[in-house]
């Protein structure tokens, strides 16, 4: 199997970390995007196979029983988000694998792939600005919003524990120094 290489976007919901991965894709098209699993339903616009794998709480536990996920966790509850280990076995050095996923689920990558991972934490300015966001994007209720900001402190705890934090208060900074931090992970021998 070839050795694979890994690139790791993960943060709270609303920091970023889509948006993010979009301009890496553009940026450097060798990399392929790791679609994840998720028992949420679709939001307008999204499409399965693109946007996420939508399955039914059945089927995603058939592929936690079957081992065809490499990471899962019951981000919210009943909703389950998963790496598909297919996805992962496409990574080599010449076609990286970008995955955007959840907090947890991204130190499960780092700590299964080590020195082949590079996990990078895109982290909100703030979590009033986190919850700003939220709120702005229209999809939450209040207590999707509350359940997402406790969530985020939660997660904001576990940054350090990252390759690299990168604060995402403007956007094209960040879209640059993630860039940045990206191509020296690809270029290290």
């Amino acid at each position: 199997m070839p050795e694979p290489r890994i690139v790791i976007l993960t943060a709270p919901s609303g920091a970023g970390k889509t948006t993010l991965a979009r301009r890496l894709q553009e940026a450097l098209p060798q990399l392929c995007f790791s679609v994840s699993a998720t028992t949420r339903p679709p939001r307008p616009g999204e499409r399965h196979g693109v946007d996420y794998y939508f399955l039914s709480e059945d089927e995603f536990r058939r592929l936690i029983e079957q081992g065809e996920l490499i990471e899962y966790e019951e981000v919210y509850p009943g909703r389950f988000y998963g790496t598909l280990r297919r996805e992962i076995e496409q990574a080599s050095r010449d076609h990286p694998v970008l995955l955007d996923i959840d907090v947890k689920g991204a130190l499960r990558v780092k700590e299964r792939f080590g020195d082949e991972a590079f996990a990078i934490f895109v982290q909100p300015p703030s979590l009033e600005a986190l919850a700003e966001r939220l709120r702005n994007r229209g999809t939450e209720d209040d207590t999707t919003l509350r359940q997402r900001l406790e969530r985020a402190r939660m997660e904001l705890a576990m940054a350090d524990r990252f390759d690299a934090v990168v604060v995402n208060d403007d956007l094209e900074r960040a879209a640059a120094e993630t860039l940045r931090l990206v191509r020296s992970f690809l270029e290290r021998p």
